[in-house]
Order: structure tokens, then C-alpha cells, then sequence
């Protein structure tokens, strides 16, 4: 399961006003100042020239409202002025009528012109996240023998897609994942989070072993940056394998954190031995040549990769986010909600502060519960 945190659902347009879903407090002042309006002049009798105060509900309504509602509006507001208890001025030649039914008019113009627009910028939304969800393919609850949850944000607002990257794939040398940071955010990072998702598919399925999927990356993105002037395209990544009994997994760093271990309660980091980010092209000059770590697995364990972002968010007076010092007061052991559990204690720790960067959790859980020997038995 995979949650996605980028400002709420799209919504379409209302469909029973035909324009924008309006704003809660501009649907209550509306109906309040025609009353309103209406009350003060016949019980009061004040001089103020009422007037100006209903004729400014219709270009209101247009902007927030479709033309039907808006002409409802109007329609409404004319009456009023119709009314002779309210005593206005309504014999002709007086103009008070004439201006207002212009103004409606207009008012009706203005919210159909809003709400082709919007109607177009919704339709070019939809396409762009139908693109960005064809880069980030949503994550699967279960890869191969491993279960699979995970948490992504993208800091650019309206974006589904910014600079991190997550997948879990199986191939015939086991469920592998890859876990990245690209260089830059939003739009721009799309097409680098593309092409470095593209070749870890392939890797997964021609590469023997992490450190050549590395350098397949590597040369990814060496690739890419050829023919661009002054280009500085790198990147962080952290690729994991799970062989098929699921008794170790294989851990490899292009200078990302390393993923964090929760068993029976408790919570370390595996060491790792890091190496260049990918791009810098040292892999296919034979210098920091990747080095994989083999961690042995038991039952239960949980993995719980991140991004930078996660751990450099900040609180009101500047401290970091402590993830591996939080993880075990949550109290969640279920890796189908650990992810979301997380999220929710980082925003508790910020507060109203903003995050800048964008946001990932991979929580990956090998059968949690069995025992490798059982594993093996049922396969046979």
C-alpha cells in the first residue's frame, strides 16, 4: 500500500452549480448580505446607500460560482430592488435597475470565462498526474514474498512526482528495491526519477547482482547529462535485494542513508559501506567500486528506507526530525501502517512549520512472521 501526500484528492467541478466547489465562508456571507441588506433598509431606514452592498453580490458570486448560480444570484438581487416596501428608486429613467441588471450581466460573463478555465486547467491536471503515475507506478502490497508499504510527498504544490523515488520489483534474482534522491525537485527531477526507474526495471531483470544494477544507474545518468552544457545531474539511491529464501537481503549505497531495521522492538541501522552518488561516473572508471552488504534476516524484521527530507524536516526551533529515535515510541509493528504512522508523527513534529523538500518512506517486510526454513518448505 502506497499514500500519497500532495495537497488532497482532485476534485471535479461541482456539478450542481457548474463552476468551482465555492468557498465555505463566501456560500454563507452571500445569503447573509442580501438578508441582511434587505433588513437594515426596511427597519432601519438608514441612509447608507444599501444599494452598493447588494449590488456587489453577483460579481461575488462569479468568483465563486458557475454562470447558472451567478445569474441565480442576480435574479435574486433585482427582485430585492423591485420590492417597494425596501424603497428603492425603481421608476424609469432612475438608472438604479438598468446598472444592475449590467452588472449581472457582466457578473455572468466573468464566472463563464473562469469557468472554461477552469475546465481546461483541470483537463491539463489530469493528463500531467495521469504522466507523473505512469513514472511512479503505484507500490504493490505484496512483491514476490515481501510485503510492501510506503509513503511519498512531493514538495512542489499540485505535483504527484518531485525528486524522490521508490520501486520494488521481482525478477529472477530476487524481489530487489531501489530507493532514490535526484538532484533538483518538481518537474524538472521528473525526467532524471524517469530514466533511473526505467534502467533499474532493467536491471532487475538482466543484472546479477546489486553492483552491476548500480552501475547501470551510474552510466543512466552519465548518459543523460552528455550534450548538456555545464549539466550536474546526480543522484542518491539505495538498492536492496531479497533473495528468494528471504533469509539475508543485500544492501548497496550510492551515498543514500542507509534503511533503517525494526526487530522485536527495537531499532538499528545496518553499517554500510557507501559509495559515490550515481552520475558521477566513477563506477565506469573502475574507482569506488560499489560494495554490497549482507545483513542476515529474522523473523519479523521490517526495513524502513527514507529519503533526506524525512530526516532534515524541521520543528519551530530548528531541530531535525529524529527518526530512529521516535520509530520505536510509536508503538506500530504492523508494517501495513508503519508508514502512515510515521507521516503522521513527522507532521506532529513540525507543527505548522513547511516542508521544503520532498518526502518518502519504503517500509519492506520479507513474510514477516515465518521462519526462512518454513519459507523454503512451502516452495517446495
Amino acid at each position: 500500500m502506497v499514500t500519497r501526500r500532495d495537497g488532497g484528492p482532485d476534485e471535479a467541478p461541482h456539478a450542481g452549480f457548474r463552476g468551482a466547489p465555492p468557498i465555505h465562508s463566501v456560500r454563507r456571507a452571500l445569503p447573509v448580505l442580501l438578508v441582511l441588506t434587505a433588513l437594515l433598509r426596511i427597519f432601519f431606514h438608514l441612509d447608507v446607500e444599501f444599494a452598493l452592498m447588494l449590488a456587489a453580490t453577483p460579481p461575488v458570486a462569479a468568483l465563486s460560482y458557475g454562470p447558472l448560480a451567478t445569474a441565480g444570484f442576480g435574479a435574486v438581487v433585482i427582485l430585492l430592488f423591485e420590492l417597494p416596501v425596501l424603497g428603492w428608486d425603481t421608476t424609469p429613467g432612475s438608472g438604479d435597475v438598468g446598472s444592475l441588471i449590467v452588472v449581472v450581466l457582466l457578473s455572468i460573463a466573468v464566472s463563464w470565462v473562469r469557468k472554461r478555465r477552469e475546465d481546461r486547467l483541470f483537463s491539463i491536471r489530469t493528463v500531467a498526474e495521469s504522466a507523473q503515475l505512469a513514472v511512479l507506478t503505484p507500490l504493490a502490497e505484496r512483491v514476490g514474498h515481501v510485503r510492501c508499504s510506503g509513503f511519498y510527498r512531493a514538495a512542489a504544490r499540485d505535483s504527484r512526482v518531485g525528486g524522490d523515488l521508490f520501486d520494488v520489483r521481482s525478477g529472477p534474482y530476487g524481489v530487489r528495491a531501489v530507493v532514490g534522491d535526484v538532484q533538483g525537485h518538481g518537474l524538472a527531477a521528473v525526467g532524471t526519477v524517469a530514466a533511473l526507474l526505467g534502467a533499474f526495471r532493467e536491471s532487475v531483470l538482466d543484472d546479477a547482482d546489486l553492483a552491476q544494477a548500480a552501475a547501470r544507474l551510474d552510466r543512466r545518468m552519465v548518459t543523460d547529462s552528455e550534450g548538456i552544457e555545464h549539466a550536474e545531474l546526480f543522484a542518491t539511491a539505495l538498492l536492496m535485494e531479497f533473495p528468494a529464501d528471504a533469509a539475508e537481503v543485500r544492501l548497496l549505497s550510492c551515498g543514500h542513508p542507509a534503511p533503517l531495521m525494526l526487530r522485536g522492538g527495537r531499532v538499528g541501522e545496518p553499517e554500510l559501506q557507501y559509495s559515490p552518488p550515481l552520475g558521477l561516473g566513477l563506477s565506469l572508471d573502475g574507482i569506488g567500486e560499489p560494495v554490497v552488504r549482507t545483513v542476515a534476516l529474522e523473523p519479523g524484521d521490517v526495513l524502513l528506507a527514507f529519503s533526506d527530507g524525512v530526516t532534515e524536516a524541521r520543528d519551530a526551533s530548528g531541530a531535525f526530525y529524529p527518526l530512529q529515535e521516535r520509530l520505536p515510541r510509536l508503538g506500530v509493528t504492523d508494517p501495513d501502517h508503519l508508514a502512515e504512522a510515521v507521516w503522521e508523527d513527522l507532521r506532529r513534529f513540525v507543527r505548522r512549520n513547511r516542508i521544503e523538500d520532498d518526502l518518502q518512506i519504503l517500509v519492506l517486510a520479507p513474510r514477516a512472521g515465518q521462519p526462512a526454513a518454513k519459507r523454503s518448505q512451502s516452495r517446495g
